[in-house]
């Protein structure tokens, strides 16, 4: 794949230590384009971006110039697509972000600005709850909306369980890294990496001669949240890193979405907290996020597919008892059903937590 050589400098632009998005533009509105910079002397630079602090030296900047040519030996022979943000394949959502990459590395298929996409988070933890939950969304949402792209981050847990998922259901899905694509991690995942590349992607912000840290990952969270239209949580603990994630989400002014859980579960205590506290919207099925959305499902829709088929002797006497009523009071239920009250008042709250059954003001209950 043969590249301008705009792309060079472009690429060299990100290479220089103390760079961000807001100084690469002050820096191309002024000058024009990233091979003009690199004809300006460093002190010119520095005056253009009223810069107190020492960013571009003529040492600096000659280095980040030799390092964007190695990079794109490794980008050519990769078959990666090295996207700046001012091009039109550079994802849109994202570019809105104050704090967006100056340069995303790509390999796949996917379009980045596709009409929808949403992330998926959670737990490296995940139990079956949040594993079942996520299989039965994807398949409803794939049947409803064939065009939605999956964004996560190949992480262990709901992160590849939702990139599996949406692989099972051919949507495409899009990996988002926290180092260069010269290498994979954790390297388990290696081979739905690949399979990714031909039914969504995997995108970085890091070139291959960027060291790994621990806050590549944290950072990465906000091209997780960044790209997409709302970001769902699937299981979290009290202090979870995907509560990062609906933070920068929420900082973005975008939708946010968490699956209540069982309180006395760890693993559902960051999603039940995000609930609580109206930093996040509750989703149980996959007609919440349309309708949150405002996504049209389609006339012919296909019969809804319960998430929680397998229901107890007490959760399926009272499912019948609505059914056959269509409202009931809790006082009703307790007597039809002869079960204690606090029985009935526990069992309700589980069917609530199902999107079985929604409250109204009186006491009252109804199937939902």
């Amino acid at each position: 794949m043969a590249l301008c050589e705009e792309t060079i400098y472009q690429i060299a632009l990100t290479r220089i230590k103390g760079m961000n998005l807001l100084l690469a533009k002050t820096l191309l509105d002024t000058i024009g384009s990233a091979s003009e910079i690199f004809k300006e002397k460093g002190q010119n630079l520095q005056n253009i971006c009223k810069l107190q602090t020492p960013v571009f030296s003529d040492e600096s900047i000659k280095t980040a110039l030799e390092t964007a040519k190695r990079e794109i030996d490794f980008i050519e022979k990769n078959h990666i697509i090295p996207l700046f943000f001012s091009d039109s394949e550079y994802p849109a959502r994202l570019n809105e972000c104050i704090d967006a990459p100056i340069l995303l590395y790509y390999r796949g298929t996917a379009n980045l600005n596709a009409s929808k996409i949403i992330s998926i988070v959670g737990t490296r933890h995940a139990t079956n709850y949040g594993r079942d939950f996520c299989k039965t969304l994807l398949q409803e949402l794939s049947r409803w909306f064939p065009d939605l792209i999956i964004v996560s981050g190949l992480a262990y847990g709901i992160d590849i369980c939702a990139h599996r998922e949406a692989l099972n259901n051919k949507l495409q899905t899009i990996g988002i890294l926290a180092h260069g694509m010269n290498t994979l991690y954790p390297a388990t995942h290696r081979k739905t990496a690949a399979e990714m590349l031909s039914c969504g992607g995997l995108l970085t912000e890091y070139s291959s001669q960027h060291p790994t840290h621990k806050g590549n990952f944290v950072a990465r969270n906000r091209i997780v949240a960044g790209m997409s239209d709302a970001t769902l949580i699937i299981e979290s603990a009290e202090k979870g890193g995907s509560l990062i994630t609906a933070g920068i989400a929420e900082s973005y002014h975008r939708d946010v979405f968490a699956l209540p859980g069982n309180i006395q579960n760890e693993y559902s205590k960051g999603c039940n907290q995000l609930i609580r506290n109206n930093r996040a919207a509750l989703v149980t099925s996959a007609r919440d996020i349309a309708d949150a959305m405002c996504w049209d499902i389609p006339d012919k829709e296909p019969k809804q597919i319960s998430l929680f088929p397998e229901l107890n002797e007490t959760e399926t006497l009272l499912m019948e008892i609505l059914e056959e009523k269509g409202e009931c009071h809790i006082n009703q239920l307790t007597i039809i059903g002869n079960l204690p009250a606090s029985q009935v008042l526990a069992t309700l709250l589980e069917l609530e937590f199902k999107g079985l059954v929604r409250p109204y003001p009186g006491g009252l209950y109804r199937k939902s």
